[in-house]
């Protein structure tokens, strides 16, 4: 068994490093890079053939555990299990850091916030048996104040959250003229409304009723419920935003569809923009500064389940800064390997989307790159053609271990 004081050195014939991808003798010891291209000094040599060596992932937005949680369309099960099942897929899909993406909203069932409460509690229970480094997402729905306390409380834990800024309220309020990736501004602004009464509307909530659990009148009385407070969300922003500022947490704001919107959640200190559903809202992030995140599944697919804007299109065009897995793991290490092959970039040049680039955004500065002073956070890459992780680390413990099958 490997002890995290073992002193290691990965003989990488290829490692992803800082200034491009080259042969380096990478030294490990109690959970950090120690030395690159230093003596052996008596360290056990893992020789890695031709194999790569690459910074571990950092996903700042997944929400696949939900699926872990609740399988089939209201069938729960137990939160320890599936934290579990969750923490072996991110750690054999090269992933160290992962922030769930914990949807607390207004609608009951799987994104209530009564559900958000036993993921925060479950996750601080577990975190020391856990592998890979679990985090929170609290992506909050801005038009329920009731997660207010659970997003102050989770702020005095060690979990460390990040905060998005989530509205799919007015979404689903907005005429459904107006495509998704168009929705107005809307805090503190009259947008122009579907007809609530109308069946048309009705159909357009009825996966949600399903999900929360409730019969159409019920979730539809609910929803008016709801929309008469759009007047007090601007409020219940602020507070968030406050909050967030004083936990030092990074903050989000999510499927930004105007460049109001943005330089809104901008100057309440939200320097990354989750998801912009177009080019002028995504080129508004990046004139003001702010860190564009877009999902992998887009790029590993070739373009948005949603008819957004597409990745690779956006990473050409220099308008992306990070992928993340959305809700699918695998999707990470997928996106590298298509952008690749598609000539979008060279493999040093895509990895920091993955690994230190997210980092950074995070404020994570002591992992993403292969350097002294990181750290140990690695994985080991089969680049054929269809790239598989075989090894993970994880501050220098060895996490996730695979081999071929070979046959005779």
């Amino acid at each position: 068994m490997t002890q995290i004081n073992e002193a290691m050195i990965f003989k990488a014939a290829r490692a992803i490093l800082p200034d491009g991808v080259r042969s380096v003798y990478v030294r490990v010891q109690s959970g950090f890079i120690t030395a690159l291209d230093g003596p052996t000094d008596g360290a056990r040599v893992i020789d890695l053939g031709d194999q790569i060596l690459a910074p571990a992932m950092v996903d700042v937005h997944g929400d696949a555990f939900e699926r872990q949680l609740m399988p089939r369309p209201g069938v729960m099960l137990p939160m320890h299990a599936a934290f579990l099942e969750t923490d072996r897929q991110l750690a054999a899909n090269g992933i160290a850091t992962a922030y769930h993406a914990v949807t607390l909203g207004w609608e009951p069932g799987l994104r209530s916030v009564d559900v958000g409460w036993e993921i925060l509690n479950t996750l601080i229970h577990l975190a020391p048996r856990l592998t890979v480094e679990n985090r929170l997402q609290l992506r909050w729905e801005t038009f329920c104040p009731a997660a207010i306390p659970l997003i102050e409380a989770a702020f005095a834990t060690n979990i460390s959250p990040s905060v998005a800024f989530n509205d799919h309220t007015s979404v689903a309020i907005v005429a459904p003229l107006i495509p998704i990736q168009q929705k107005p501004f809307s805090i503190g602004q009259t947008l122009p409304e579907i007809d609530l009464d109308s069946p048309a509307f009705a159909a357009k909530m009825d996966s949600r009723a399903k999900r929360a659990g409730l019969n159409m009148d019920d979730f539809l009385a609910l929803t008016r419920e709801v929309w008469l407070r759009r007047g007090e969300v601007k409020g219940w922003i602020d507070h968030v935003a406050h909050l967030a500022r004083a936990a030092g947490a990074p903050m989000l704001s999510h499927d930004d569809t105007q460049e109001e919107t943005r330089a809104y959640f901008r100057e309440r200190g939200s320097r990354i923009a989750e998801f912009p559903m177009n080019l002028s809202a995504a080129r508004f992030a990046r004139d003001g500064g702010d860190m564009i995140v877009l999902g992998a599944p887009n790029a590993a697919r070739g373009g948005s389940h949603l008819g957004s804007i597409g990745a690779a299109d956006m990473i050409r065009a220099g308008l992306c800064d990070i992928l993340a897995s959305d809700y699918y793991y695998p999707a990470m290490l997928g996106a590298v390997a298509r952008l690749c092959a598609q000539g979008v970039g060279a493999l040093q040049d895509l990895w920091p989307l993955v690994a230190a680039n997210p980092a950074r955004a995070m404020g994570l500065t002591d992992r993403g790159e292969i350097a002294v002073g990181q750290r140990a956070d690695l994985i080991v890459l089969d680049w054929a053609d269809v790239p598989v992780v075989r090894q993970t680390w994880i501050a220098g413990r060895p996490a996730y271990r695979a081999q071929g099958f070979a046959t005779s």
